[in-house]
């Protein structure tokens, strides 16, 4: 509990302390690793069911898409402990990595440090980990149950998760569209960068949606096959689990989406979780993560 003396925590304090409790968590290693390409980043961390939380027979599936910006410094070994909770509880996971930015300039010009993503490589990269998942599933997790996948993201993963299950939706000449809907039981996208206009002008990750689009000259002509508040309605059970304290993506970006679904004729789950921030969504010794397990585990079973 905060000392009285010292004065309310203010939200940056709250943040850190979030932030250092889900990455104090020592990595959970996979049962297995599958390649899905040629690059390093191509592979997928599978971690089979424990537990008997689930009611009984071949466990679900759910696809794990890590955040960090779509910057290069975060990949899926920071959400492994998330990755292997969801294990205890009784799911089946496959952790997908994918190709995020380098170190340098951001293109653009807009500042040094690591980039925001890769364009088109961390789309392909998406992309491709899907297309491939049910054989890969056959092979690494045969008893698993592939006709139950949800897919769950955190903040740029949470993205990413969404726009996985628009594909279907991007127009006709992107080369990741696909004719039909995903076979997904749904989403659970965990304080996603889901409406990139709307990150844009909050300047949320220090920019990251607009760098990952290729800087101010390629934002608007990219944003139709990258932004999910574009790509709706996706005809796919979704839920958006934020925490009302995040000031790292905050509620505003989950709203400004559940809005355009709503708009576009579909009702988009939001759950908003009090005296929460970023991180404990994916902090196992979070309450926070406990809900994020059973929205997933709602529409898993």
């Amino acid at each position: 509990m905060p000392d009285a003396a010292a004065g309310p925590v203010t939200a940056d304090a709250r943040g850190a302390a979030e932030e250092e409790s889900a990455f104090s968590h020592p990595a959970v290693d996979p049962d297995s690793t599958a390649v899905y390409g040629d690059h390093p980043d191509q592979v997928i961390d599978f971690y089979a069911p424990q537990g008997s939380e689930g009611p009984g027979g071949a466990a679900p599936v759910v696809v794990v898409l890590h955040g960090g910006s779509w910057r290069a410094p975060y990949d899926r070994r920071h959400v492994s402990p998330f990755a292997g909770f969801l294990a205890r509880r009784g799911l089946a996971v496959a952790s997908v990595e994918y190709r995020r930015g380098a170190e340098g300039v951001g293109r653009g010009g807009e500042g040094d440090g690591p980039v925001a993503g890769r364009w088109p490589d961390t789309f392909d990269d998406v992309a491709a980990a899907l297309d491939a998942l049910p054989a890969l599933l056959r092979q690494y997790l045969p008893g698993a149950d592939a006709r139950r996948v949800v897919l769950t993201g955190h903040s740029a993963g949470g993205h990413l998760a969404l726009w996985a299950a628009a594909r279907h939706l991007l127009p006709a000449d992107a080369p990741w569209r696909t004719d039909r809907p995903a076979l997904l039981r749904g989403v659970v996208a965990l304080a996603p960068i889901a409406d990139f206009e709307v990150a844009d002008k909050l300047d949320v990750c220090g920019g990251a949606a607009r760098q990952f689009l290729g800087g101010a000259e390629l934002f608007a002509e990219r944003r139709p096959y990258a932004d999910p508040a574009l790509l709706l309605p996706t005809g796919i059970a979704t839920t958006l689990v934020q925490g009302r304290a995040d000031v790292d993506v905050p509620q505003e970006v989950a709203e400004s989406y559940a809005d355009a679904a709503a708009k576009a004729g579909e009702v988009v789950g939001v759950t908003l979780l009090e005296d929460v921030g970023h991180y404990p969504l994916i902090d196992p010794a979070a309450d926070a993560c406990a809900v994020v397990a059973e929205e997933i585990a709602q529409l898993a079973w």
